[in-house]
């Protein structure tokens, strides 16, 4: 409540809640019941612009409740579940995209997730290892009972968890059973005993962040004990002294056998041959630290990640072993938060008595961006109570698994029990023999398969969920990013440039990738608020790449506008060269046929909620004939800078208030309609459901008025209450329907705020110079030829052409059909001879690639122009680099066209 309190005069722009499912509110009659974390989930809806909610169970097998859960998105857009049904069905639904890991596909079909092979590695303890078990075991097993009949539920707590450390590693269980004899001595010697409290940590240590739940564990491990009296205490003790003799022994005397396992797992996998990475879970500190000291004595190098470290440092542990460590023992503060998708190979040690644990492990590797298919290993003691449940359990879900096709099971473990008893509850059933084993087996058979099955699909929306997708308007816009994208090329190219300017030494890789031995201190010193934007600026990069398919393929850091190092650099730059922007720049046109002024604007549209409802870049080309044009600003790609100091002759005619006007009339007024298309598809669904639902509610209310006003003037007694809570039902009906119509007026209004001048440059021409012989160089007319002839092509082969050449956009026509679409190069010669490409244009066929299409028109002076057709040149040719432009000799580019 005071969190609440505290937050509901504010506003925020977006956000974003996970486990969304726990808002949660549900219908009975006329009733609604809703829990804390709904009521949070309406004041979070109130109080911001946006709002994203995350869930693996958005559904629960409950219409109704899934009706109340999207209400929190906008509320009273469906008024019953038959019109939420209904947009289910006609696959209009705005509110929510349901997609599970199988079925998310890139553009091409290839599946986004690889396939991830889950297997149960199971052994046998050695008969030391019995013997401890079994001893441990019991003496659990007493304390627990013995704190059960007392009521002493921390207690119980505290028997519960020296169970796990036993099913961790003997190092787990013989460095917590010392650390519980000497504080209970402790205890002795002062003659007190530690009171265990009346209150239960059991609901809410699985929720607390690591390091607290470790500190609260420990407390109640060592401190607690079910003795009533001293003689009892010291009896306690005894036992306790014997058990970590015993410990101590087998600890010596023997390697572990689930270490033995692990060993064979990572031989069999040839870890030390292939470089492999491999990450290990466990769930106690003592057996990471005792893995580590094992792996580092086998020769690998090793990094640790835990609930004890900050999270700077637990940054810095998983850019290590992305970089340098083969491999890293985690605990439960890997579960969450980071993003180990460079590794395929994972071992959980030990296995979490919480199941939803496994599959947030499971999601550190198993993720976006991994490009491997994904392997990991459940080490389960087959001859221990725990291990003989857990192996049952994997069992199941791997029947559930060959039956579904899929592994979705580990996605929602929680909903496939049955009544009350969790794991935990089940393995301390078997531990303190409050049931036989063979019952507790046997309830899994009992559970049908079928049954789990459908909760498991209930439960993941699969029933309800439609997996269409309006591809037509995601490839639209999916092309679009493409034709606009900031290519790759041009950020490496501007980084380079301010490596130089920095002193950052990029030292190229065997392999293609990037290698920063070490970056500058002042490019790293940044303030708190750019970290918490773009996160902390390491020391050195051991492997990073500009190119996004070539990082997540090859597992290097891929390195784009948002990565901390390079903002680091855009931000130093803007802050040294901000006033020498302001004087603008003169640029030379290598084809010697610019003569003007290029002038870059910054101009967007607010909503009639003021919001902004979009924002661009325009570049306006004024030539010396005082002409406008708009340009694509990858013009700059193939200007030459002229050295500092330069001065070129002035233009006539700097008006800069037409510049803007023409930004207005020609710019902005297409991008309005860009926008208003998208939004208008919005306010539509909007008026379709959300409206059509407020009138239905509001219909059904009046209905209930006038009911009651027909009872009263027939006498009957209405009680006033009703009719008035009744009528503040409808007054607020009333007002979300006026709040949904201003909404929908307002996100389809769009005004324009005035274009701001960013910067501009005066473009001089070049002379035709030496390097462009007379037999290469084409003039307008000649050009206009290779153009005509490439439309002509076009139009016979069943695609449209659209001209986009003097837009700059690194291709000259956009030609296109149903089925396919081609960026094309158009160069034409009188006769014959060699053709260059702008470093714009070589850069964009890289990009595009096998969509990219050069179109060589020889002959072009001729009555008889040849037409060639080169497709993805950036493959096929291997162009010659000249002052700027890279460059194919006539034998060269037609061989290519030939292939």
């Amino acid at each position: 409540d005071d969190v609440m309190a505290s937050i509901k005069d504010s506003k925020w722009d977006l956000i974003i809640i996970d486990k969304a499912h726990k808002m949660s509110a549900y219908q009975y009659g006329n009733k609604t019941n809703k829990t804390a974390r709904y009521k949070f989930g309406e004041l979070a809806s109130e109080i911001t612009n946006y709002m994203i909610m995350l869930t693996a169970t958005p559904h629960r097998g409950d219409d109704e409740n899934f009706r109340l859960f999207l209400d929190l998105l906008e509320p009273g857009f469906f008024a019953d579940t038959e019109m939420l049904a209904q947009s289910i069905n006609e696959k209009d639904n705005p509110l929510f995209l349901r997609r599970l890991k199988e079925d998310m596909k890139a553009f091409d079909g290839t599946p986004l997730f690889p396939p991830r092979h889950v297997h149960t590695k199971k052994f046998k303890l050695s008969e030391d290892e019995i013997k401890l078990y079994n001893a441990v075991t019991d003496y659990v097993k007493e304390h627990f009972n013995k704190a059960t009949q007392k009521e002493k539920r921390n207690v119980v707590f505290a028997m519960i968890i020296l169970q796990r450390r036993l099913a961790s590693s003997v190092r787990a269980v013989h460095s917590s059973l010392d650390r519980r004899r000497k504080r209970l001595q402790d205890l002795y010697d002062k003659a007190e005993l530690f009171d265990a409290g009346e209150y239960s940590v059991d609901k809410y240590l699985d929720d607390m962040a690591e390091n607290e739940r470790w500190k609260q564990e420990e407390e109640l491990l060592t401190r607690l004990t079910s003795a009533d009296n001293m003689d009892e205490l010291k009896s306690e003790i005894d036992i306790l002294a014997k058990l970590v003799t015993l410990a101590k022994d087998v600890e010596k005397k023997e390697v572990e056998s689930k270490l033995t396992e692990l060993k064979s797992v990572i031989e069999d996998s040839n870890l030390k041959s292939t470089g492999q990475k491999l990450l290990i879970f466990t769930e106690s500190r003592d057996t990471l630290n005792y893995l580590i000291e094992k792996l580092k004595i086998w020769g690998y190098s090793t990094t640790e990640i835990h609930g004890l470290m900050k999270m700077d440092d637990r940054i810095a542990a998983e850019n290590n072993f992305r970089n340098e460590a083969q491999i890293c023992v985690a605990t439960e503060a890997a579960g969450e938060g980071i993003n180990l998708q460079f590794c395929s190979m994972m071992v959980n040690y030990d296995i979490p008595w919480n199941p939803n644990r496994l599959e947030q492990r499971m999601g550190r590797i198993h993720r976006y961006g991994q490009q491997k298919e994904v392997y990991i290993y459940n080490m389960v003691a087959r001859d221990t109570r725990e291990g003989k449940i857990l192996t049952r359990l994997f069992e199941k879900l791997d029947r559930m698994r060959e039956q579904m096709g899929s592994d979705r099971v580990f996605d929602v473990i929680g909903e496939i029990w049955e009544g009350d008893k969790s794991l935990k509850d089940l393995i301390m059933d078997a531990v303190t023999s409050q049931r036989s084993m063979d019952q507790i087996l046997s309830g899994f058979e009992r559970s049908d398969d079928t049954d789990a099955i459908n909760r498991v699909k209930s439960a993941t929306m699969e029933t309800l969920s439609t997996r269409h997708i309006d591809l037509h308007r995601i490839m639209g816009e999916q092309r679009q990013a493409k034709e606009n994208r900031l290519v790759p090329e041009y950020i490496e190219a501007y980084f380079e440039r301010a490596a130089s300017v920095w002193d950052i030494q990029m030292e190229k890789r065997k392999d293609g990738f990037i290698r920063i031995p070490s970056v500058p201190f002042e490019i790293r010193n940044k303030p708190k608020a750019f970290k918490n934007k773009y996160g902390e600026i390491i020391n050195r990069y051991a492997k990073i790449s500009f190119s996004k398919q070539k990082a997540f393929k090859e597992n290097g850091e891929f390195v784009a506008m948002g990565h901390p190092l390079l903002e680091g650099v855009v931000d130093e730059n803007l802050k040294k060269f901000i006033d020498t922007t302001r004087n603008g720049a003169i640029f030379v046109d290598p084809d010697g046929e610019k003569d003007g002024i290029l002038w870059v604007y910054q101009a967007e549209f607010r909503d009639g909620s003021n919001l902004t409802a979009g924002r661009r870049l325009f570049c306006i080309y004024q030539d010396n004939r005082d002409e406008l044009q708009l340009i694509s600003p990858g013009i700059f790609w193939d200007l030459k800078p002229m050295p500092s100091g330069s001065r070129a002759d002035a233009i006539p005619n700097l008006d800069q208030d037409k510049i803007t006007t023409f930004v207005l009339t020609q710019g902005l007024e297409k991008y309005r309609a860009e926008l208003m298309e998208r939004r208008q598809r919005d306010a539509d669904i909007k008026e379709k459901y959300g409206i059509r639902s407020l009138n239905s509610l509001i219909a059904k209310s009046e209905e209930k008025l006038a009911d009651y006003a027909t009872k009263k003037a027939f006498g009957e007694n209405v009680v006033a209450a009703t009719v008035q809570k009744e009528q503040k039902k409808r007054d607020d009906l009333e007002k979300k329907r006026l709040r949904l119509k201003n909404q929908i007026r307002a996100e389809t209004h769009l005004l324009p705020s005035e274009p701001k001048l960013l910067g501009a440059a005066r473009i001089i021409p070049e002379s035709i110079n030496q390097t462009i012989s007379n037999e290469q160089h084409s003039n307008k007319e000649i050009e206009m030829v290779g153009m005509r002839v490439t439309e002509e092509y076009e139009k016979k082969n069943n695609r449209i052409p659209e001209d986009v050449s003097a837009e700059n956009v690194g291709y000259d026509i956009k030609s296109s059909n149903e089925n396919e679409i081609r960026y094309i190069e158009v160069k034409a010669r009188a006769q014959t001879g060699a053709i260059d490409l702008t470093p714009n244009e070589w850069m964009i066929a890289q990009r595009l690639r096998d969509e990219y299409w050069l179109y060589v028109v020889e002959y072009a002076g001729t009555d008889n122009p040849k037409l060639y057709k080169i497709q993805d040149p950036a493959i096929k040719l291997s162009p010659e680099r000249i002052v700027e432009a890279f460059r194919w000799r006539s034998n060269d580019w037609k061989n290519a066209a030939k292939g």
